[in-house]
Formats: C-alpha cells, structure tokens, sequence
C-alpha cells in the first residue's frame, strides 16, 4: 500500500476542519484589528500632522497596501502549494501573516524613530497581505481536499467561519481595552495589546498544521506525476475562462461584505448622527447572522449544489440592495434590520463560496487558481466599495448604494451560470 493510499486515514476530520478554519480566522482577525487602529491610533502614532485628514488619508493608504499585495501573495504561495504542497505552504503563509502582524504591535512610533516608523508599518501591511493572499486558497483546499464525496460545501465553510469568528473576537477586544484602560494607556500601549495577542492563535495554528499530512488529492497528483513547472503560467494559459466567471463569481460577495461592515459603520456615524456606542452592537448582531447562515448554506450547497445556492443569494442580494434606503431610513429598527438581512445574506454566499471557486480547478493548480480568483475578487469587490458608495450615497442618495450592489449581484449571477460550462476533474 503506498504512502498516497494510507495518508487520508491519518489527518483526523477534527484536525483538518480546526487547522482551516484557526488560519481564516487568524487572518479576519488581523484585518479588523489593523482596520481599527488605522482609525482610532495610526493617524495620531504614526502620521502625526496639523491637518488630522491628511493623517487619516495616510493611515488608509497603508491599509490599502494588503489589498495590492494579495495576488503577489496567491501567486508566490500559490506557485508552491502547487508544487511543494499545502502543508507547507500553509505554514509558511500563517507565519508569514501572523509574524507580520504581531511585529506590528512592537513597531517604534514616528515620534520615536521619525519617519522610519511609517515605512516600517507599511513593510508589516505588506507582509499581512502577502501571507494573506496565500492563507485563503490553502485552507479551502486544506478542507475540501479532505471532504468526502457530498461534503465538499460542509468541509469548505470551515474556514468561511473566520471572518464572523474574527470580527467577533477582534471587536471583543477593542472594546475590553476601551472598558479597562484610559486612553492615555491605550494610545502609549493598549492598542498593541491586539496585535501581540495574536502571537497565541498564530503558535496554535502552527501546531495544528504542522501535524497534519498532505491532502488526498495532492498525494495523487505526485502519485500520478501531474504536477507543473509553473502553476501560474499553466493558469493564464489553460484555465482563463475559470479564472474570469470565478473573479466575478466572488464579486457580490464582497461588495456586499464592504458595505455592511465600512460604508455602513462610515456612513451611519457620520450623515446620519448615529453614534458608535449605537451602531456597533447592532452590527455585531447582525455578525451573529453572517455566522449561523454560513453552515446553513453549506448544507444547502451539498444538498441542491454549490452553484444553485449561491444563484439563489444572488437574487436576494439584488433584491435587498434595492431596499437599502427603506431600511437605513427606518430609525434603529431599520437599521437592525438591515444589519441582520445583509448579513444573513451574506453568510449565505460565503459558506459555499470556498468550495465553489476552488471547483472548477484541476488539482496541479487549483492553490494558485483559487487564491487568485478569491483575490482579484476582493481588489475588484472590496477595495474600491466603500469609496464608490459613499460617493454615489453623497450624490445620489443610498438608492444608487443599493443599484450599485444589484449590478454586482447581476454580475455575479451571470458568472455563476457562466461557471456551469467548465468540466472539473471526474466528470466526463
């Protein structure tokens, strides 16, 4: 019996689901935390100036950085997964993510070491957003890989969990270091508190991951021989069409998980007078709904299938999007409303979302084509939607914000079709 045969038996269902799921939460985590300080410390710490925009539009620019350094990350972690294996390079993206992020709660200040400082925390968001572009598509395919047949949307929304799990854990401790500390402490030391914290996730997903075998599928592409030189390369010239319908497959997704968590919190504390004390636990129980949805949508994604399902949500989000102004208009019951619906919904595209851009991906480069795909979706989805809807909300009313999410959820929806043309691996 070869080694391809017997190692699916040893990587145990708890291991493989925790191992995927602690790197995605790991990495929403990360983001919220840096998204944060970016408001609330950055700009004061490490941009200080006269003009407090000016400072503020600085802090964003280095938040932007992750976003451009993402698909150098799929690529560059992509290209290994493909040919070394996930195992490893999913070590090395967690070490490289969460090193990058505790590094930045040591980081000397601009006050400290001038300009230095700046550049320094810019080099770290690079680093987050390297190790970040090569986390996703690893635990995806760490989990389906694993799946047995009928399972692959159930194993796939491990690692979807990260997000309300890291939102919910990064918002816990904003709030707890507010509570306790004053905020003289919290601007000399509380912030960094987060960010070395994450020091303790980090340790226990590389425990859990270097303890792990190689996927299944894996083993038999070097079994089989039918690994490549460069995955990437392989993927512009084979798989185009797969790399296209997935980018915009994932694009509803995270218009829409951009204008629940920064146009809205933006939008609601500044036009619309709500304060924060008032919006933010109203938008985390809507979080609570982006969790419970997410394995509901996975079974139903093994049960009527990934593309039908996520066809359905797509509908609805075009629908809510038309609805946005009724509700954020509704006092805070409409807004309750509107956290708990957007959410939902997008609990309901996220949980299938991992297995389905990893489909249509042979396995000699699916790492590379489902990092790239997840990706370029979120440069395309997130990291111009919350600029395009508060300037289309300032001109136009929040009824262009709700145009704006329906088109993408059309967009989507003809993707998703698109999708059903492409052959995967077993089907004749």
């Amino acid at each position: 019996m070869s080694e391809g045969q017997i190692l699916p038996a040893k990587n145990s269902k708890a291991r493989v689901l925790f191992a995927s799921l602690i790197g995605t939460t790991i990495e929403f985590y990360d983001f919220y935390i840096y998204a944060t300080a970016a408001v609330l410390v950055f700009p004061a710490l490490f941009f200080p100036g006269s003009d407090p925009m000016t400072a503020m539009l600085a802090s964003f620019a280095t938040f932007s950085i992750a976003f451009f350094a993402r698909p150098v990350g799929a690529v560059v972690f992509g290209h290994f997964g493909d040919k070394v294996g996930r195992k490893a390079t999913l070590v090395a993206a967690l070490m490289t993510m969460g090193g990058s992020t505790v590094l930045i709660g040591l980081l000397p200040t601009y006050a400290q070491v001038g300009v230095l400082g700046p550049l320094l925390l810019a080099l770290c968001r690079f680093g987050q957003g390297l190790g970040l572009g090569g986390e996703w598509g690893g635990a995806v395919l760490l989990a389906t890989e694993n799946a047995p047949p009928g399972k692959k949307a159930w194993y796939g929304m491990f690692p979807q969990l990260g997000a309300p799990i890291g939102f919910i854990l990064s918002t816990a401790s904003f709030i707890a270091l507010g509570h306790f500390l004053s905020e003289e402490a919290f601007m000399v030391w509380g912030w960094r508190v987060p960010f070395i914290a994450s020091a303790v996730l980090v340790i226990i997903g590389l425990w859990m991951r270097l303890k792990i075998h190689e996927t299944p599928d894996f083993q038999k592409a070097i079994d089989k021989q039918e690994r490549v030189k460069a995955p990437i390369l392989t993927l512009i010239a084979d798989h185009k069409y797969a790399l296209l319908t997935g980018t915009l497959a994932g694009l509803a997704t995270f218009v829409l998980f951009y204008l629940m968590t920064v146009f809205a919190l933006g939008w609601g504390t500044t036009s619309m007078g709500y304060s924060r004390e008032q919006f933010l636990p109203i938008q985390l129980l809507g979080v609570c709904f982006f969790g419970l949805l997410i394995p509901v949508a996975a079974l139903a994604a093994d049960k009527w299938g990934q593309a039908n399902t996520l066809l359905v949500t797509s509908l609805g989000i075009a629908v809510f999007g038309m609805i946005i102004p009724v509700l954020f208009n509704g006092g805070l019951v409409g807004i309750t409303a509107f956290f708990i619906i957007g959410f939902a919904l997008m609990g309901c595209t996220y949980g299938p979302i991992g297995a389905a851009l990893a489909r249509p991906f042979p396995t000699a480069v699916r790492y590379t084509g489902a990092s790239m795909t997840f990706n370029l979706a979120s440069i395309l989805g997130a990291s111009l939607a919350p600029f395009i809807a508060t300037w289309l909300a300032q001109r136009y009313g929040l009824i262009a914000v709700g145009i704006y999410l329906a088109v993408a959820a059309v967009l989507t929806i003809v993707a998703l079709l698109g999708m059903r043309r492409i052959k995967t691996e077993g089907e004749a």
